[in-house]
């Protein structure tokens, strides 16, 4: 399965507040505040939004933010969110994208990444863990 990454365009939205919905549940996102949180994301300029792509569909996302910190010139990256569609999950995508987000932070020289996810979400911190991240 060959997956490419790139940044999320206006084009991705639908798709992206999708898995928001399906595979985060978060349910109060609609493509009309989603469109105008990522205009806001861009303009602060620290924010980033990456797209999996298998077969030119969007199949996965995850969303970053640089943030500062005392003591660390370039801060640290938080993931915000990070879902893969159901039908796609366990096929290595969600890997690829912390890969890439590791990546991009080596990048931009930051040396540490944070996440949080909710106490229900035992598969996620599995993979989490599976992948790392404790």
């Amino acid at each position: 399965m060959e997956i490419k990454i790139r940044e999320v365009v206006a084009n991705d939205y639908t798709e992206v507040v999708f898995l928001w919905n399906d595979v985060l549940g978060v349910r109060n996102v609609n493509i009309e505040n989603f469109r105008v949180t990522m205009e806001n994301m861009n303009k602060a300029g620290n924010y980033k939004t990456f797209v999996a792509l298998f077969e030119n569909d969007v199949v996965g996302f995850v969303t970053i933010v640089q943030a500062l910190s005392v003591g660390s010139s370039n801060g640290y990256l938080h993931i915000q969110g990070l879902a893969v569609k159901k039908e796609l999950q366990h096929n290595g995508i969600g890997t690829e994208l912390l890969r890439y987000t590791e990546n991009y932070a080596k990048e931009m020289e930051i040396s540490s990444i944070i996440l949080c996810s909710g106490f229900k979400r035992t598969d996620a911190h599995a993979f989490y863990v599976h992948n790392g991240y404790d």
